[in-house]
């Protein structure tokens, strides 16, 4: 990708202004940027500024505006200025709806926060995170088999199903170390999950790079976008980022939970401790730090689904705050729009899915033999089966899907076979249940 233009020199712009037309410029642009925008100067200077004022004029009297808002965290960059942040309008739009919606009460189906459809439905997000996130860092495998691999338990075949593997084990992990606080020891331990056998070098798996050739570039030309620190500053910057991870709302400047979760993310990003694997452990990191601090509604959601639909402006969100004075609201912005999305897009996914139980339920209503003998996985699965004839279960797979026992799963899909709505056979030693390809008719003379 293209890198951004740096923004003009503020300083060397109003060193060419009077006072007067300073004062003259900042009222010209006030309520000139479309509301909702936190725009970088690679943006703005495409867009016609005010009447009077040229670009530059423009960009310096919005930096100027926005130097006011602008905080110093106690993250720093590679030259050791700090890293600042700002809550303008356009990000408190987004956090509102977020605590309320990722920490607060929300009005969901008895059975997604209950029993175990609550399960599948985290089975079901662990998933989508564990492939979509290792499709950002170039896992090549289709949704279909790599979805196959984790319902059905079998092992990774090659290192792209080992990556998607390894991010599945990592998700688990954060719901398992959720109430701990960031170490050392702790990221390596993540990291480790996450690379684990994916590496050239094995041994880089669960520790910090030790030397300076790990640069961000772009893969299609080369273009080194991103050098990070030197390997001999690790020691301390990890020291001050697990020192952030684990603050608390008292801490100045105060940071809102959201926020902290998103710099987490950010600065693993920047400061790329290891080899390899810097992003899929930047964003498990990001899910602990939400996970800790409340938001329980993310154990449904996955960010990498909706970065994976435009990648480019995930890297653009980076390298904004880079090019303009380690000014990390641009990606705080990103990510927050990201974090919306995905909880639409769950919102959409559990009206689907609500629909399609109704009109499953709808069909067994009208089969005498089959009213309120099957539970929530049967009918959940039966949901599955009627748009996707000819599909195979496996027992292993129904087990992972429901989070249920061997035993559980097995008399599932054995009682759906007893009632002619699943055929069963045998592949090697596997029981397999095959979905019929007149499995609504089945049901409807069973009405």
């Amino acid at each position: 990708m293209k890198k951004p233009l740096p923004p003009p020199d503020v300083s060397r712009v109003l060193s060419r202004l009077s006072a007067s037309e300073i004062i003259h410029a900042m009222q010209a642009q006030e309520g000139s940027l479309v509301r909702g925008r936190y725009l970088h100067w690679d943006e703005l200077r495409h867009r016609a500024p005010p009447e009077g004022l040229d670009h530059e004029t423009w960009w310096a009297v919005v930096r100027m505006a926005r130097q006011g808002q602008l905080q110093s965290l106690p993250l720093i960059d590679a030259q050791g200025a700090p890293v600042q942040f700002c809550l303008p309008e356009p990000v408190l739009r987004h956090l509102s709806p977020i605590d309320k919606g990722a920490a607060g009460e929300i009005l969901f189906p008895e059975q997604v926060v209950s029993g175990s459809d609550r399960d599948r439905y985290i089975v079901n997000s662990l998933i989508e995170e564990a492939i979509t996130s290792s499709q950002l860092e170039g896992a090549c495998t289709t949704r279909v088999v790599a979805e196959e691999m984790l319902r059905e338990g079998r092992a990774p075949a090659g290192r792209d199903e080992l990556m998607i593997f390894n991010n599945f084990r990592a998700m688990e992990w954060v719901r398992q170390h959720k109430q701990q606080p960031l170490t050392r020891e702790l990221l390596l331990d993540l990291h480790r999950i996450v690379t684990e056998g994916t590496l050239d070098v094995p041994e880089d798996a669960g520790r910090f790079r030790d030397r300076d050739d790990v640069r961000v570039v772009d893969h299609r030309d080369q273009t080194v976008l991103h050098q990070p620190p030197p390997a001999s500053d690790l020691p301390e910057r990890l020291e001050r980022l697990c020192a952030f991870a684990n603050g608390s709302e008292e801490d100045e400047p105060f940071v809102p939970p959201v926020t902290r979760a998103i710099l987490l993310h950010f600065m693993i990003g920047y400061d790329h401790p290891f080899v390899d694997g810097n992003g899929r452990t930047a964003r498990a990191l990001f899910y602990w730090s939400m996970a800790r601090q409340g938001y329980w509604l993310m154990e449904y959601l996955s960010i990498s689904h909706v970065i994976k639909r435009a990648p480019s402006r995930y890297a653009r969100a980076f390298l904004y705050c880079e090019t303009d004075r380690n000014d990390a609201t641009y990606f705080i912005l990103h990510q927050l729009r990201v974090i919306r999305e995905a909880i639409e897009s769950l919102h959409a996914y559990l009206a689907e899915k609500s629909m399609e139980r109704k009109d499953t339920e709808r069909l067994l209503r009208r089969s005498r033999g089959l009213r309120g003998r099957l539970n929530h996985r049967q009918l959940a699965l039966l949901s599955h089966a009627l748009k996707h004839p000819g599909y195979d279960y496996l027992i292993e797979g129904h087990q992972r899907s429901h989070d249920v026992s061997y035993a559980t799963a097995r008399a599932d899909l054995l009682k759906l076979a007893e009632a002619g709505l699943l055929e069963k056979t045998k592949r090697g030693r596997a029981w397999i249940f095959i979905v019929p390809e007149d499995l609504a008719q089945r049901i409807e003379e069973a009405a």
